[in-house]
């Protein structure tokens, strides 16, 4: 039996358009277009979210910009936003840490697509910092649910439409640190480890439905994430039992105090990979992204992995995946 290409797992529509030329790489290229796409995205309200509401917007799509709390001010500015320039921006109100939240902003978003989504942004996510010891289980789990089980909550609640439809692409928001590890991460790295291996095992399972995931790994850049990430390790730090501070009094010292100052990287970098991954045709997409202008240690982690995947399992009965994915 020949080796099966991602191409050829598709759909017959998807396929033959996957035979047109690729696009050039971001800064080469004119940017891309998503005009008639859907596109869904969590975690809207600032950084990689709110900027990629604004781009998807203006290349064309037609954005679904989730975020939690409503009403608040950053859904007005951006509600004011696509009314000053036509943009076609929706806000619907979502908490990833809600089932029911979550099943309803997809459906809204669905009706309003008019059937399957068929681009969806997991960007929601949290960090806290500190060493692993000084994490209770308040903060663990809140860890995990944002940024692991909020994004199970999402794709289950997207696939059975996108898999019908056997289109569409799924991006994960990783980062570099699910690839690679610093101490005093807190659960941070953890998460997104959990995030690597849950998407790259989806992108495996969805080979034969037509439905791509792509995983997103920023390095630093200068979001909202810090401010957030100061009030979450501030309250963590108060509930820290003082024997275990006492054990890592230089790393506890520091939990509270990063302003992510000298980061000067664009955070459009990510919301424009991803738009230009998203135009790509069919069974072009890559597994993975490294996303950022300085140095992206994650990227041979990611070489040895693929070929250690294609080694191990390229020429078992799931091969036909794992080469769908890999090719």
């Amino acid at each position: 039996m020949p080796d099966l290409t991602r191409r050829s797992l598709l759909a017959a529509t998807t396929a033959a358009a996957a035979a047109t030329t690729l696009p050039a790489r971001a800064s080469e290229a004119p940017a891309p277009s998503l005009k008639g796409k859907s596109v869904f995205i969590t975690g809207a309200s600032s950084g990689f979210g709110r900027v990629g509401a604004e781009h998807y917007a203006r290349l064309g799509a037609k954005v679904f910009a989730t975020m939690r709390g409503l009403p608040r001010p950053e859904a007005s500015e951006l509600i004011d936003l696509a009314a000053r320039e036509q943009l076609d921006i929706t806000v619907l109100p979502l908490d990833v840490l809600s089932d029911e939240q979550v099943v309803a902003a997809v459906r809204d978003a669905e009706a309003m697509a008019g059937g399957a989504l068929d681009v969806v942004i997991n960007n929601a996510g949290i960090g806290m910092t500190g060493p692993v010891e000084v994490q209770d289980m308040a903060a663990t789990q809140l860890a995990f649910d944002t940024n692991v089980f909020g994004v199970q909550r999402v794709i289950r609640a997207a696939l059975p439409a996108m898999r019908a439809r056997k289109s569409g692409v799924i991006f994960n928001i990783s980062s570099q640190l699910g690839r690679v590890i610093s101490p005093a991460g807190g659960h941070y790295s953890a998460t997104k480890f959990a995030l690597e291996a849950l998407s790259e095992q989806l992108a495996y399972e969805l080979a034969p439905h037509g439905v791509e995931v792509c995983i997103i790994q920023p390095g630093g850049y200068p979001t909202k994430v810090w401010v957030n990430r100061n009030r979450y390790n501030l309250e963590l730090k108060a509930r820290i039992e003082p024997e275990r501070a006492a054990g890592y009094p230089e790393l506890v010292a520091r939990m509270g105090t990063e302003t992510g100052a000298g980061r000067t990287a664009d955070p459009a970098d990510v919301p424009r990979a991803i738009a230009e991954i998203a135009a790509m045709p069919a069974g072009r997409r890559p597994l993975r992204r490294a996303v950022h202008p300085g140095n992206k240690p994650q990227e041979a982690i990611n070489r040895v992995a693929a070929e250690t995947q294609l080694a191990w399992l390229g020429n078992s009965p799931v091969g036909p995946w794992i080469k769908a994915v890999h090719d």
